[in-house]
């Protein structure tokens, strides 16, 4: 019987304060806008859905803990997903209170609710990839590539998250409600599936892991991140006068398209020009080696009646 693996306790520690530290932080935010007899029946609300979260992150987080050095990464995609799931539900009830509540301009409170989730996010996804425990990998070059392209992934978070924090921010004039539904859910989709696909990606590479075959995710990054997002802020530029469009993101969004573009093509030229494979180039030595009975014939010396009748 095969021993389970250790558990990184550290790892599992660190995760662990990560996400409750940013939930009961988020849950502040709500107690904070209640008023008068709700704020009591709200804070006995998510005390008692932490509560149940943290029973259910107690087994997780030792299986992520446990894996964190192996080459699988589907208990931490479990783990995302809980995490992204719970957390975006809190946040849509503080930017609905946000938004009911119009006359409240407390611009550092909504600044803070953004910076904290551009920190949490991102940083558990780190925590979750943990290529600090990756030993399988070896090579320096191949780690830092591996880091980079973990880096468009946090980026592209923030992307995202940029297009969230939009909804609540103050605004002079506000989207109309079916734009903002969709933009909202819309985001909540991509930190739901886009860091499962990359931590999926990572999974099914194995121990030799090869980053410059990872094209999964930069591929449908392009599609859902990059291009999408620039004609969400265009219209909300265009059609909605929104003076808030992140002009940096856009052109992040165009230079991105262009490198991810420039990198398929040459991934795909680098597979059609790629060497031979173990069984083509044991077949082609094959062939291209003479028969044995060639080389004696070669070889060998001819016989005194072959030599005479060659004489006559």
């Amino acid at each position: 019987m095969v021993p389970p693996p250790p558990v990184s306790k550290p790892h599992v520690c660190l995760s662990t304060v990560l996400i409750m530290t940013s939930l009961v932080l988020m849950d502040a935010y709500l107690v904070e806008q209640s008023q008068g007899s709700r704020k009591l029946g709200i804070c006995v609300m998510v005390a008692v859905g932490d509560v149940c979260f943290l029973l259910v992150l107690r087994y997780v987080a030792i299986w992520v803990g446990a894996e964190v050095k192996t080459a699988k990464r589907g208990y931490a995609m479990i783990l995302w997903f809980l995490y992204v799931f719970v957390l975006e539900i809190k946040v849509y009830f503080v930017y609905q209170n946000y938004k009911a509540d119009r006359k409240s301009l407390d611009l550092i409170a909504r600044k803070a609710l953004t910076l904290l989730l551009s920190i949490c996010i991102p940083a558990l996804y780190v925590l979750l990839v943990a290529t600090e425990h990756m030993e399988y990998v070896r090579t320096f070059k191949k780690k830092e590539d591996l880091r980079n392209r973990l880096f468009w992934v946090i980026v592209d978070m923030l992307d995202v998250l940029d297009i969230q924090a939009n909804l609540w921010e103050p605004q002079k004039k506000g989207l109309p409600l079916w734009a903002e539904g969709i933009m909202f859910f819309y985001c909540y989709i991509l930190l739901l599936v886009l860091p499962c696909v990359s931590l999926c990606e990572i999974s099914m590479q194995g121990i030799g892991i090869m980053p410059h075959r990872m094209m999964l995710y930069p591929m449908l990054s392009m599609l859902t991140v990059n291009i999408t997002t620039i004609f969400i802020r265009g219209s909300n530029m265009v059609f909605f006068r929104d003076a808030r469009v992140s002009s940096i993101f856009m052109g992040k969004n165009m230079l991105a398209i262009g490198l991810k573009v420039c990198t398929f093509v040459q991934y795909q030229r680098h597979q059609h020009h790629a060497p031979l494979g173990p069984d083509l180039a044991l077949q082609h030595s094959t062939q291209a080696q003479p028969s044995p009975g060639l080389h004696k014939s070669q070889d060998q010396p001819a016989c005194p009646e072959e030599l005479a009748q060659d004489n006559t």
